[in-house]
């Protein structure tokens, strides 16, 4: 986590977030910003879905962690336990902050009002997986001497678990906490209670139950849906309403 806050988190500041907001301020204006912010600022969802979120990440992933190591999950001791909330609310202010505002705020919206939902997911996840490659060369990804395989595994994992996101910012009338608290959720889980639970799986294995999690999540959600990830009939996005747009039909 120290390497995070100190290294990577800077950069990521400067990434999504700070490009959003730019752009969205030069071509919108004080409009686009209200906008922004309302998104941002929309909590008031049901207090089932945060609840789903908090108990569907974990269990999802130890399902197909236990699936992949072939051994049952051990309960965590109750440092970690008590640790997993401060953990969650470091990685909304740090990851969730620093990403989501670009991904799902300021791109989603204005995809999905041109492309529907499934091209708009297939855009963003291949470019939230690319931003994140030169991370492969740090610490962070296994250093220079990674192979091939790791990246392109990566990729595929945030276009999965991309479709997961969608269909979560549409379903929720684009709540931003809620989606931010869906990703982070992951990257807390890992850093902070895997380890404990799954104490002989390799490290690697955390990258394959990510993407195992994620496809099958993915793939449920576009039957269920037909590929509509939850966007009603004739909206393509809350942006075209807040710019007084004409959503087209998906």
């Amino acid at each position: 986590m120290g390497s995070q806050l100190l290294g990577v988190l800077p950069g990521a500041y400067l990434g999504p977030i700070a490009s959003a907001l730019l752009v969205t301020g030069v071509s919108e204006g004080r409009a686009g910003l209200r906008a922004w912010r309302r998104r941002m600022t929309s909590f008031r969802v049901s207090w089932l879905w945060y609840a789903a979120v908090l108990v569907a990440v974990p269990a999802a992933l130890t399902l197909s962690t236990a699936a992949l190591s072939g051994t049952g999950p051990v309960l965590p001791s109750a440092a970690v336990l008590v640790a997993y909330l401060p953990g969650l609310v470091l990685q909304m202010v740090t990851t969730g902050l620093a990403e989501e505002p670009g991904w799902r705020e300021f791109a989603m919206p204005r995809l999905q009002h041109r492309h529907g939902a499934l091209r708009a997911t297939l855009i963003v996840g291949p470019l939230w997986g690319a931003w994140h490659l030169p991370l492969f060369l740090t610490e962070w990804g296994g250093g220079p001497h990674v192979g091939l395989l790791e990246p392109v595994e990566f990729l595929a994992t945030t276009v999965a678990f991309s479709v997961v996101m969608t269909w979560l910012f549409n379903r929720s009338g684009e709540s931003m906490p809620l989606v931010m608290l869906l990703h982070t959720s992951v990257n807390n889980y890992f850093s902070t209670a895997w380890s404990e639970v799954f104490p002989s799986a390799s490290s690697r294995t955390t990258a394959h139950a990510f993407l195992l999690a994620s496809v099958t999540g993915a793939v449920i959600l576009l039957v269920a849906t037909r590929g509509r990830l939850g966007l009603r009939e004739g909206r393509g996005g809350g942006v075209a309403k807040d710019l007084g747009g004409t959503p087209s039909a998906v």
